[in-house]
């Protein structure tokens, strides 16, 4: 397991510097008003692709063991194509954007919803080394056609040049996807079972992507808030600083997608809580450390990279710092309450969230812009780790102490990556 994670890591890693490039270069090039405009579509993409989760997201992982892909795909291509659709109207007749603005976010969201699909079935019949290929090759065709668009000689800087490479980054990607999915040997199932397991992805879904849906808006909210309060220029600060703050979650992300994955697949789910708390220590390990690396950064290092207009990103960056670090505890105990079936704990725990995110960021929003948000995103991820702490406190008996790392648990990782 150990060694699987760390090849997860390892394309994180690669993710996240290239995301990282990709936040450089629209933040660099268009400015910090581009920048903005930048991170609005993609939250609004964002929001359209979990709306998609009621019928697939990590679910399909779940079922993908026990059903032909065709009976997961099919209800799955449907249900993206009907949300996409209906979200893009409505993101129309909530908000004041162009007609070619909604053109490019359901075209958008609908591709990276096929992708999205197409990968997941993959993990979940442990193809763990296609999975980790395709994302990295997604993030990294963005990064150099933005590259090329924005510094070579015919200097396309604008907005809309991200949509077009998005429309290739997830394109290609997804093609080769078909390719690996129509080598599986799985077969069409009749019309009566494809209707059964459709019911029972749906099912599935609900309890499993509620929580993704709540985790989300916790994460987003207050760009929407900096948005109306501040404007575009603000929300373009206020994303580099998150970017570069989430981009630590890679490490626990790695190990909560790797333990949901062997969850889901294990008989004996009570075996895998030793398991479960020695990933969870080495991942707080990892990500404190990278915290720390991350708040010793000088403002001057952000305007050199960025531009001036984003020196003022650090303040978010000091004040999202605990709440990213306590965040690895959340996505390890929320991956095992997933992968037993708990649905509900994680429901709970994210809608605590929430109820702290909402009247935090119409309070401090308006009085600390930028800074107030950093803060509202913090005192959430706070409300709902504590709930989960103690709800894993109360099923397996281990509490907050059983999640603090110690030298043996890094001397054992490291003896196991060497001897393999």
């Amino acid at each position: 397991m150990v060694r699987r994670i760390l090849h997860n890591f390892a394309t994180r890693l690669a993710t996240a510097l290239l995301s990282f490039a990709i936040v450089w270069l629209t933040a660099r090039y268009l400015g910090a008003a581009g920048r903005g405009a930048v991170s609005l579509f993609v939250t609004d993409c964002a929001v359209l692709l979990l709306f998609i989760g009621f019928l697939g997201g990590s679910s399909l992982i779940y079922l993908a063991p026990k059903h032909s892909i065709w009976s997961l795909l099919v209800p799955a291509y449907v249900w993206a194509t009907v949300v996409c659709t209906a979200g893009t109207a409505a993101v129309g007749l909530l908000r004041q954007v162009s007609w070619p603005y909604l053109g490019h976010l359901w075209g958008l969201s609908l591709v990276q919803a096929f992708f999205t699909i197409n990968t997941l079935l993959l993990l979940g019949r442990k193809k763990d080394g296609v999975y980790n290929l395709f994302t990295v090759l997604q993030v990294a065709i963005l990064a150099g056609l933005l590259l090329l668009a924005f510094t070579g000689s015919y200097s396309w800087r604008a907005v809309t040049t991200y949509y077009y490479a998005t429309y290739l980054a997830y394109g290609l990607p997804l093609i080769l996807s078909w390719l690996v999915l129509l080598r599986l040997p799985d077969r069409w199932e009749a019309g009566h079972l494809l209707r059964a397991t459709t019911r029972e992805l749906a099912s599935n879904s609900r309890g499993a992507h509620f929580s993704n849906i709540l985790s989300f808006i916790n994460y987003r909210l207050s760009y929407y808030f900096v948005a109306h309060y501040t404007g575009a220029r603000a929300v373009g600060v206020l994303s580099v600083g998150v970017a570069l703050a989430e981009a630590i979650w890679l490490i626990p992300r790695s190990a909560a997608l790797i333990q949901y994955v062997d969850l889901v697949h294990a008989t004996d789910k009570q075996a895998q809580v030793a398991s479960t708390l020695r990933v969870a220590r080495l991942s707080v390990l990892a990500t404190v450390l990278a915290v720390l690396v991350l708040c010793a950064l000088p403002p001057a290092v952000l305007v050199a990279v960025f531009g001036p207009e984003f020196g003022a990103s650090r303040p978010v960056i000091l004040l999202l710092a605990p709440g990213v670090a306590i965040m690895a505890i959340n996505m390890i105990c929320s991956s095992y309450f997933g992968g037993i079936g708990q649905y509900r704990v994680n429901n709970l725990a994210t809608t605590l969230g929430l109820g702290v995110t909402i009247p935090a960021c119409w309070l401090l929003i308006p009085a600390f812009g930028i800074r107030g948000a950093a803060a509202a995103n913090t005192l959430s991820y706070l409300a709902s780790t504590a709930y989960l702490v103690w709800s894993f406190k109360q099923t397996t008996g281990a509490g907050l102490r059983a999640f603090l790392p110690s030298f043996q648990d890094v001397k054992m990782a490291l003896s196991k990556q060497l001897s393999s």
